[in-house]
C-alpha cells in the first residue's frame, strides 16, 4: 500500500476532522511509510480490542460522562475503520452500505407495509425481518444465532426474550421466583453428592432462572451483577483500610474477624448511601 497523498492539513493537530480525513489517516498508518505496528496487525490480532473498546464505551454510558463517552465511541469507530482498512473482501463503503440497507429492510413499519406503533411491536417486526433475511426456519435457529462469545448472562437474557416472543414465558414473576426454590434445592442435592458435572448443570439452571426473574422485572442481569461486583470491591477496600489502621493485613485475620470487618463495611456503605 503506498502512502496516500497528504491533502491540506490532514496530518496536523487541529480541532475538527472529517470522516474522509479519518480514513486517510488510517490508510497512511497502514501504508509502507506508516506505522510498523499498525501495518503488522490482522483481524485476529486486534479482535479483543473491539470488545475492550465496546466495554469501555458501556462504562462511560454508566458513568453518565459525555466527554468519556465521546472518546470511547471514537475508539470503537477506530476499530471499525481499522478492520475495514485491513479487509480485502470489502471496504468501509461496503460496511456503511450494508448497515443502511439493514436499517431500511428491518424498519418495514416505516419503509414497508408492516404496522408497529410501540417499541415492543417494533422489536417483533425487527426480529421477523431478521429471520427472513437470514433464512431462519425456526425460533431455535435465531437462538443459535446469538453469539456464544457474548457474556453468558446477556446471551441467556436475549435467548429468553426470543422464547417469550412466541409465548413461552412465565405469566408472572411469581412463577419464576418459585422456580428458584426448586433449582436451589436441586443444586444442594448435587453439591452433597459431590458430582461436579451435575452441580455445574444445576448451578446453570439456577442462574438461568435468576436471569428470567430480572428480565420479567425489566432489569439487565449484566448491570445487576456488575453493580454487585463493584459494591464487593468497595466493601473489601473498606475492610483493607480498617485493617491497616490496626497495622494488620487481612491475610493475618481469621474468618470471624474478616466477617466482622465485612459487616462493618456494609453498615458504613449503607450509612453513606443515606447521607447522599
Amino acid at each position: 500500500m503506498s502512502q496516500p497523498e497528504q491533502k491540506d492539513d490532514t496530518f496536523t493537530l487541529k480541532e475538527h476532522y472529517s470522516f474522509g480525513e479519518l480514513l486517510t489517516i488510517m490508510a497512511f498508518l497502514r501504508s509502507d511509510e506508516g506505522c510498523p505496528w499498525d501495518r503488522a496487525q490482522t483481524h485476529e490480532s486486534i479482535a479483543g480490542n473491539m470488545l475492550e473498546e465496546a466495554y469501555e464505551a458501556v462504562v462511560a454510558i454508566g458513568m453518565n460522562d459525555p466527554a468519556a463517552l465521546q472518546e470511547e465511541l471514537g475508539d470503537v469507530l477506530m476499530q471499525v475503520i481499522f478492520h475495514s482498512d485491513m479487509a480485502e473482501a470489502f471496504t468501509i463503503r461496503d460496511v456503511i452500505s450494508g448497515i443502511c440497507r439493514k436499517l431500511i429492510s428491518r424498519h418495514t413499519h416505516l419503509f414497508g407495509d408492516d404496522q408497529a406503533d410501540t417499541p415492543e411491536k417494533v422489536l417483533r417486526t425487527w426480529e421477523k425481518n431478521k429471520q427472513i433475511e437470514k433464512g431462519f426456519q425456526s425460533v431455535s435457529d435465531s437462538m443459535r444465532d446469538v453469539p456464544r462469545g457474548m457474556p453468558a448472562l446477556t446471551r441467556a437474557f436475549k435467548i429468553q426474550k426470543k422464547a417469550a416472543n412466541v409465548g413461552f414465558d412465565w405469566t408472572s414473576v411469581d412463577g419464576a421466583m418459585r422456580k428458584i426454590e426448586e433449582e436451589l434445592a436441586e443444586l444442594f442435592v448435587e453439591v452433597e453428592k459431590g458430582d461436579k458435572k451435575r452441580t455445574a448443570e444445576e448451578a446453570g439452571d439456577l442462574l438461568f432462572t435468576i436471569v428470567n426473574i430480572l428480565r420479567l422485572l425489566d432489569l439487565d442481569p449484566e448491570t445487576a451483577l456488575t453493580g454487585c461486583t463493584e459494591r464487593f470491591i468497595g466493601r473489601f477496600s473498606t475492610m483493607e483500610e480498617e485493617a491497616e489502621k490496626g497495622d494488620v493485613k487481612l491475610s493475618d485475620l481469621d474468618l470471624d474477624e474478616l466477617e466482622a470487618l465485612w459487616v462493618m463495611a456494609k453498615k458504613r456503605e449503607s450509612q453513606q448511601l443515606k447521607d447522599v
